[in-house]
């Protein structure tokens, strides 16, 4: 028997990650201190950023950019689980639900667009430092954030709309704390060849394209490191852009790890594993960029003194 279908859908449920009543509590304590430990500390580096001069250079700038863009991220699903958990109502409207589903794929798309602009910085800095001023100028700055936000935009937008022109069944619960889009597609009572065509090619486009100019500015990068003869100058020129690679690790590793139980037949467990790509990420940047950059550790203690 075929399910019955239903064209104007008015709500989806989510499951969240755990049905069981006993545990409610305990996730709803958990991520509420993540979202706030994710939400103070990327604010404390951008205004950080904001109030100290010495940090008003190009590779700062795009910094307080990823942290807006992981403050956002992660404000596109955590607030509305705890808003669910706390009322013990699973429902999100459709409006809801497609809402959510533009903005976490504005956002992040839009950090994998500054994670490789901040690369290419790197690259430039550390390839061709006697030009670095001439090159990341501020035109380029803000020619190459507007670019960001465009194809994210285009890219959600994209998506979304395609979305739109699906019809769906009477079975609308999404085993997600959120509306994740290939979730939603499986939904669909009408074909879905072309969503999954669109969805693969902008995966490959803003997603593989971008890492790939991020491994060739770093193949790049520790080129030129490794023709440096002191062993000072070569520590020193990591130490710039070891905090990067790390959130590009961190990122990429824990998204890579959300694609491949994707495609186990358990969608709870990818669920479960989406919290390191969503939440845990977010959460941990501020500190890699604290703790490691001693420029940044001065700026959060003016920020208190």
């Amino acid at each position: 028997m075929e399910p019955e279908n239903q064209t104007h859908v008015s709500e989806f449920i989510l499951l969240g990650l755990s049905e069981e009543a006993e545990l409610q509590p305990l996730l709803f304590g958990l991520f509420l201190s993540m979202y706030l430990v994710t939400f103070i500390g990327n604010l404390l580096i951008i205004l950080a950023i904001i109030m100290d001069s010495h940090l008003h250079t190009p590779m700062y700038f795009f910094l307080s950019n990823l942290s807006f863009a992981d403050i956002s991220f992660t404000s596109s699903t955590i607030p509305n689980m705890l808003l669910n958990i706390w009322t013990q109502n699973k429902v999100i409207t459709y409006a809801g639900c497609i809402t959510q589903m533009h903005f976490f794929m504005l956002f992040g798309i839009l950090d994998t667009f500054l994670l490789t602009v901040m690369a290419y910085d790197r690259f430039v800095a550390i390839c061709h430092p006697l030009n670095y001023t001439v090159i990341m100028n501020p035109n380029c700055c803000g020619l190459l954030l507007l670019l960001s936000w465009l194809l994210s935009l285009l890219d959600s937008l994209l998506n979304n709309s395609m979305v739109l022109r699906l019809s769906f069944c009477t079975e609308l619960r999404i085993p997600h704390f959120f509306c994740e889009l290939t979730q939603v597609l499986q939904l669909a009572c009408s074909d879905t060849f072309l969503n999954d065509m669109i969805l693969y090619f902008a995966t490959g486009l803003f997603g593989v394209t971008p890492l790939t100019g991020i491994l060739f500015s770093y193949t790049k990068i520790v080129s030129s490191i490794l023709r440096i003869t002191s062993a000072g100058g070569k520590y020193k020129a990591f130490s710039t852009c070891g905090s990067h690679l790390s959130v590009v690790s961190l990122f990429y590793g824990t998204g890579l790890g959300v694609y491949l139980s994707s495609s186990s037949p358990n969608a709870r467990g990818s669920a479960i594993a989406s919290v390191m790509y969503t939440v845990v990420t977010p959460m941990l940047n501020p500190f890699i960029y604290s703790l490691r950059n001693k420029d940044m550790k001065q700026a959060i203690r003016k920020l208190f003194s």
